[in-house]
């Protein structure tokens, strides 16, 4: 597994959150329920990532 490709996505992941949580009040509502659930779905899969690489830390690939 790359760790920069999952770096880079766990980094994004979580700006995508600040972001819809910074600007919660210009997003349209008909907007906001699919991009919270985008949001949500992606942070969750970044914890998971996070987990699965310290877990595997100090194997070798």
């Amino acid at each position: 597994m790359d760790s920069a490709s999952v770096v880079i996505f766990i980094i994004a992941a979580f700006c995508l959150g600040a972001v819809l949580i910074l600007m919660k009040d210009t997003i349209p509502s008909k907007l906001k329920r699919g991009m919270a659930g985008t949001a949500i779905a992606f942070i969750l899969f970044a914890f998971f990532l996070i987990v699965y690489n310290l877990l595997n830390f100090g194997s070798t690939p």
